[in-house]
């Protein structure tokens, strides 16, 4: 479940930073929010959303490589479910 909204949120701060950054260099302001504040923001949205990102894809990808009987992952897994 948290990996679901790291990869939510990461997708979610991407794409909206990428369109802040359009906005801010393409549309002309028509209200007291300077083009600079969208565009500094978009690109503070858009590197959150990447670093998410990168995280998510380190921490899950090789969990598909490790066997499923190992002795020491089912060891650990019933450490977590003691706890």
């Amino acid at each position: 479940m948290k990996a679901n909204i790291q990869l939510i949120t990461a997708a979610v701060l991407a794409i909206g930073g990428l369109v802040l950054l359009f906005c801010g260099v393409y549309i002309a302001p028509q209200g007291e929010i300077h083009e600079s504040l969208l565009v500094g923001f978009g690109e503070v949205a858009t590197f959150a959303g990447a670093l998410f990102g990168i995280d998510y894809t380190y921490r899950f990808r090789d969990q598909s490589k490790i066997p499923k009987n190992d002795p020491k992952i089912i060891e650990e897994e019933q450490k977590q479910k003691e706890r």
